[in-house]
């Protein structure tokens, strides 16, 4: 039996930069920010007090008000993704075999908004005023149902949950349903929306979060000395992975093969990263082992880089240590300086900007790098400020969350 080839064949996103793909990537190239104050709620007690937030989005856009009503924010932000992607792949699924077709989507934290307003309900009208749409709003399988429902998939439906490596989980696992014959075509990818009174609070107890109120667009810094920790964003992205003979048979764009997949434990700490990067290292070499492909032969690196002082040491140490020598040859940049950590769609999003960056031969920068860390290392490029022009025809890109979950996803150029 010939090994199964998995393909990407369409890309949708909704980010701070923007709620199209096209739109998000020119203004990556060009160094822009997505981080601003917030608004949408009163700030003012908080010692956080800005986001990458995305502005006059219409979920209406992309489906009728009645049904976007029903749904939380972050499930809109997927379901908006998600046609997006079916739009640009160009499938027509009522022509598909949809019991081979499959919706697989991640979130870290899921209907949190939800949560809120209907406590307040409560506290303020009692049970009685709680809504009864509350439960399918709240729950975070919400996005990936509600996107079969919307394209009658009847294949796999179901949503990962591991923090900020929420998405990359949940792309590996269409990557496995497709390998292993369950499906041809999956809608995956991951969504979040945790830009809210509880969510911002519950990560500035944390202490995570960077407080440089007074320069918003420069707080998300990762790998510079003078980081204070990431900024918190929301976000959606979505990918259709597709068998590459299925593919091909209807002529689909395919933007790169996704070749392997890594996921590990670091079984050290709820919220701090190994201090060795011992699980993203073994993630990272699972997924380049069944890639198949010399190390040598990799370009770039999509790195978690999330601008906290832990983890940028942690993965900056585990990039040298898989790649060796050949790891300052590698250029590596971080999407979250342009757009803030969404959490668990962080993983979908940055994959989606690794296969742009593939399609056109650039590299968008890691924005606010001034001075990179000694820990480090400066003689890695993490193409600073300024998008480099640079044929990739091999790429990872590392997704790592609280609760030691580490993810690897590494693609080709077909």
């Amino acid at each position: 039996m010939n090994k199964r080839r998995v393909v990407i064949t369409g890309l949708g996103c909704a980010t701070p930069l923007g709620v199209s793909v096209d739109v998000f990537f020119d203004a990556a190239c060009k160094g822009k920010s997505g981080v601003s104050n917030i608004e949408s709620f009163d700030v003012s007690q908080y010692p956080v007090r800005f986001a990458g937030v995305i502005k006059d989005f219409d979920i209406t856009q992309f489906v009728d008000h009645r049904e976007g009503k029903r749904m939380d924010r972050f499930c809109q932000l997927a379901v908006a993704s998600a046609i997006q992607a079916v739009k640009d792949s160009g499938v027509d699924f009522p022509n598909e075999n949809l019991d081979r077709c499959a919706s697989i989507y991640g979130t870290g934290i899921g209907g949190i908004q939800e949560i809120e307003t209907q406590h307040i309900r409560l506290l303020n009208r009692g049970p009685r005023g709680v809504s009864p749409f509350t439960v399918p709003r709240l729950m975070a399988n919400a996005a990936s149902s509600t996107i079969s429902m919307i394209h009658g998939l009847r294949g796999p439906n179901f949503c990962v949950v591991t923090a900020c490596a929420s998405a990359s989980h949940a792309i590996g696992e269409a990557f496995y349903n497709i390998l292993n014959d369950r499906s041809d075509i999956v809608i995956t990818g991951g969504s979040e929306a945790a830009v809210s009174p509880v969510g911002l609070s519950s990560f500035c107890a944390l202490r995570s979060l960077s407080t440089r109120n007074d320069d918003p667009q420069a707080a998300s810094r990762p790998f510079d000395v003078a980081r204070d920790g990431f900024v918190m964003a929301e976000g959606a992205a979505a990918v259709i992975l597709e068998e590459y003979e299925h593919a091909k048979k209807r002529g689909a764009k395919i933007y790169a093969e996704l070749l392997g997949y890594g996921a590990t434990a670091d079984a050290h700490h709820i919220t701090a990263p190994s201090p060795d990067g011992d699980g993203a290292i073994r993630a990272i070499e699972i997924a380049i082992k069944q890639a198949g492909i010399p190390k040598e032969k990799f370009d770039y690196v999509n790195a978690h880089g999330t601008s906290t002082e832990l983890n940028d040491i942690a993965e900056a140490m585990a990039i040298k240590k898989v790649f060796g020598e050949h790891a300052y040859k590698l250029s590596i940049s971080s999407t979250k300086s342009l757009i803030g950590h969404s959490l668990g769609a962080s993983g979908a999003i940055e994959l989606v900007a690794t296969c742009k960056m593939m399609e056109k031969s650039i590299i968008h920068p890691t924005i606010n790098l001034d001075n990179v860390d000694p820990k480090c290392d400066p003689k890695l490029d993490f193409v600073p400020k300024v998008a480099k022009e640079r044929k990739i025809n091999y790429a990872a890109s590392n997704s790592f969350g609280f609760g030691g979950h580490d993810a690897c996803l590494v693609i080709g150029k077909v």
